[in-house]
C-alpha cells in the first residue's frame, strides 16, 4: 500500500511539473509572437520611411534633411538587428521550454506506466489467489465427497 501511495505522489508531482512546464512554454511562445510582431512592425516602418526618403530625394531635399533621414534609417536598422537577435534568443527559449515540457511528460508517462503495471500485477495476484482458493474449495469438496462415499461403502460392506 505504501508503494502505491508513493507512486501516486510521484504521479501527482509529475503532473504538476508537466503543467508548470506547459505554462512556461505557452508564455515563451507568446513572447516569441510579440517579438515577431515588433520585428514585423519595425521592418514595415523602415520600408515606409525609406520610401518617404526616396520621394523626398526625388522632389529635392536639403543635405541636412537627407542626413536626418539616413541617421534615422540607421537607427531603425540597429533596432531591427536587435529585434532579430531578441527573436533568435526567444526562439531558443521556446525550444528549451519545449524540450523541458517533453522531458516532464516522458517522466509522467513512465510513472503512469509503472502504476498501470503495478495494478495489473496486483490484479493478476488477486486472480491467482482467487483461483487457488477456488481450486482448494473444489478439491476439498471432492475429497469430502470421496470420503463420504467411502464411508458409505464401508458401512454397506
Amino acid at each position: 500500500m505504501a508503494k502505491t501511495s508513493a507512486l501516486d505522489t510521484l504521479i501527482g508531482l509529475a503532473r504538476e511539473a508537466v503543467d508548470q512546464a506547459a505554462r512556461l512554454l505557452a508564455s515563451e511562445r507568446t513572447t516569441q509572437q510579440q517579438v515577431q510582431q515588433q520585428l514585423k512592425m519595425l521592418d514595415e516602418y523602415r520600408l515606409e520611411y525609406a520610401r518617404r526618403m526616396q520621394e523626398a530625394m526625388c522632389q529635392g531635399i536639403d543635405p541636412a534633411s537627407l542626413a536626418n533621414y539616413r541617421q534615422f534609417l540607421a537607427s531603425l536598422d540597429q533596432a531591427i538587428t536587435r529585434a532579430r537577435q531578441t527573436l533568435l534568443t526567444q526562439q531558443q527559449k521556446v525550444e528549451n521550454s519545449q524540450r523541458a515540457w517533453q522531458a516532464q511528460h516522458r517522466t509522467l508517462n513512465a510513472y503512469c506506466t509503472l502504476s498501470e503495471r503495478r495494478q495489473q500485477a496486483e490484479t493478476l495476484r488477486a486472480n491467482r489467489r482467487e483461483q487457488r482458493d477456488t481450486d482448494e474449495v473444489s478439491s476439498r469438496s471432492r475429497t469430502d465427497a470421496a470420503l463420504s462415499n467411502s464411508s458409505i461403502l464401508d458401512r454397506r460392506a
